[in-house]
C-alpha cells in the first residue's frame, strides 16, 4: 500500500480551516485537520511545500515511522506550525488504517474505556446577569459541565464573550483587534460571578473558568483561593506556562484544580508540569500536539501522576479533530473531560460527521475511521478569509497576554 497523492484544502465556512487529504493506491483516503487559528496559511504552506513531497510513495500503515520522520527528521522542530502539520498527517494515517481494518478508530487504540465522553460547553454574557442566564440555557440543553465567562465592569471586549449565542470565534479581523485588560478589576469580579452561579444553580453543575494566561503566579494563587468555596472543576491557564515552576507557587496556595496545555505542542512542553504534579488536567490536543500518536504518550505520562485529560475543543479545530479526539477520549484510561464548542451550521455541513451530543455527553460513531469527511464541493463555496486573533494591552499601553 502506498500514498499516491496528498492535498491541502483551506476553506472558511464561518471560520478558517485547513484540511489535509491523503490518498492511497487502494482507493482509501484519510483526512486530517491542520488548522492554526490566525496562522492557517503558514501551516498550509508547510504541508504543501515541505511535507507532502515527502509523503508520496510511502507506506501509510507505518504511522510511527512517519511521525518520527516528520518530527525527528526535521532539524527545525517543536513549533506550532510544524506540529499542526504533523498532527494532520498522523490523524489522516490513523483514519486510513482504521478504514482498512473496517473498524472505528477507538478499536485500533485498544477499545473502549467508557461508553460516552463528558463534555463542557461555553456559557457567556456581557454582564454577570447575562452569564447566569446563559449557564441556565446550557443546563436546559443537558450539559452537566459548563465554562462560564463574563464581561467585566470597566473592561471592554472581555475574553470569552461571544458575539452570538452558541458560537464563539475570537479571530475577528484581518489585523489584530486591540483590547484592554485590567487585572484588579477582574480579580474583584470573578468570585462574584461564581457566587451568583452557585446561588442560582446549586452544587450540581460542574463549573469551569478560563483565565487565558492573564495573571502572574501570585495573582493566580489569589484567584484560585477566592474561588475555592465555589468548587470549580478547574481554573484554566492561570498564568503563562513558559516558566513551569511558576505553577508551584499556585499549587501551594490553592486547592482549586488547574488545567493547562491547549497551546502545548509536545510532551516536553508538559513534562515538568506533569512530573512535579503541578496541574490536574492536561489540555493538549490531537490537532496541536502531534496527532494521536504523540497525544497517547502525553496521556500515558500524565496517568503515572493521576493527571487526567481535558483536551481543547474550541471552534479553532474542525470537526475532523473533534471526531478523532472523541475516539481518543473513548479509549484513553485517564480521561477527564472534553471541551465542546459547537460549530456553525455551515461548518457542520462542510464536515459531515457521525458523532453526536446527548444528555451532556458526546458519543463517537461506529463508522470505520474517525467518522468525519469533507464535502469538497461545498467547501469550495467558502474561500479563505484573513482573520487574526486579538491582542491585549494594559490601560497604560503595555502589551499583555491575550
Amino acid at each position: 500500500m502506498k500514498i499516491t497523492a496528498a492535498r491541502v484544502l483551506v476553506c472558511c465556512p464561518g471560520r478558517n480551516f485547513v484540511t489535509l487529504l491523503v490518498e492511497t493506491d487502494q482507493g482509501v483516503t484519510g483526512i486530517g485537520d491542520a488548522t492554526l487559528n490566525g496562522r492557517e496559511l503558514a501551516v498550509a504552506s508547510y504541508l504543501t511545500d515541505h511535507v507532502i513531497p515527502n509523503l508520496i510513495g510511502r507506506d501509510p500503515s507505518r504511522i510511527e515511522d512517519m511521525w518520527q520522520f516528520l518530527y525527528r527528521g526535521s532539524y527545525w522542530r517543536r513549533g506550532p506550525v510544524q506540529l499542526s502539520a504533523v498532527s494532520a498527517v498522523d490523524t489522516a494515517l490513523w483514519d486510513i488504517k482504521a478504514k482498512m481494518a473496517g473498524m472505528p478508530l477507538y478499536q485500533l487504540l485498544g477499545g473502549k474505556s467508557r461508553e460516552r465522553v463528558l463534555v463542557y460547553g461555553h456559557a457567556n454574557g456581557g454582564t454577570l446577569e447575562e452569564t447566569v442566564e446563559a449557564v441556565g440555557r446550557y443546563i436546559d440543553m443537558g450539559y452537566k459541565a459548563i465554562r462560564a465567562q463574563s464581561g467585566i465592569p470597566g473592561i471592554e471586549k472581555a475574553y470569552g464573550v461571544a458575539r452570538g449565542t452558541l458560537h464563539y470565534e475570537p479571530a475577528d479581523a484581518a489585523l489584530p483587534t486591540e483590547t484592554v485588560w485590567d487585572t484588579p478589576k477582574y480579580l474583584r469580579f470573578a468570585p462574584k460571578l461564581f457566587e451568583a452561579l452557585r446561588k442560582e444553580y446549586g452544587e450540581e453543575p460542574e463549573l469551569l473558568h478560563d483565565v487565558h494566561h492573564r495573571l502572574t503566579p501570585n495573582e493566580a494563587a489569589q484567584l484560585g483561593k477566592s474561588l475555592e468555596d465555589y468548587r470549580l472543576f478547574w481554573m484554566e491557564d492561570p498564568t503563562p506556562a513558559e516558566n513551569q515552576q511558576a505553577f508551584r507557587l499556585i499549587r501551594e496556595r490553592t486547592t482549586t484544580p488547574i488545567a493547562v496545555g491547549e497551546i502545548f505542542n509536545t510532551i516536553w512542553d508538559a513534562k515538568e508540569l506533569i512530573e512535579n504534579q503541578l496541574i490536574d488536567y492536561i489540555r493538549t490536543t490531537v490537532l496541536r500536539a502531534g496527532g494521536i500518536t504523540h497525544l497517547r504518550r502525553i496521556a500515558d505520562l500524565a496517568s503515572l501522576y493521576q493527571i487526567r485529560t481535558g483536551s481543547h475543543g474550541a471552534t479553532d479545530l474542525s470537526p475532523v479533530t473533534m471526531g478523532a479526539a472523541l475516539h481518543f477520549d473513548t479509549w484513553v484510561p485517564n480521561f477527564g473531560i472534553q471541551e465542546y464548542m459547537r460549530h456553525s451550521d455551515e461548518t457542520d455541513a462542510v464536515f459531515p460527521h457521525d458523532y453526536h451530543f446527548a444528555d451532556g455527553f458526546l458519543h463517537c460513531g461506529e463508522t470505520p475511521g474517525h467518522g468525519v469527511t469533507i464535502d469538497e464541493e461545498l467547501a469550495a463555496k467558502y474561500p479563505y478569509s484573513p482573520a487574526q486573533l486579538p491582542v491585549a494591552r494594559l490601560e497604560d499601553g503595555t502589551m499583555w497576554s491575550w
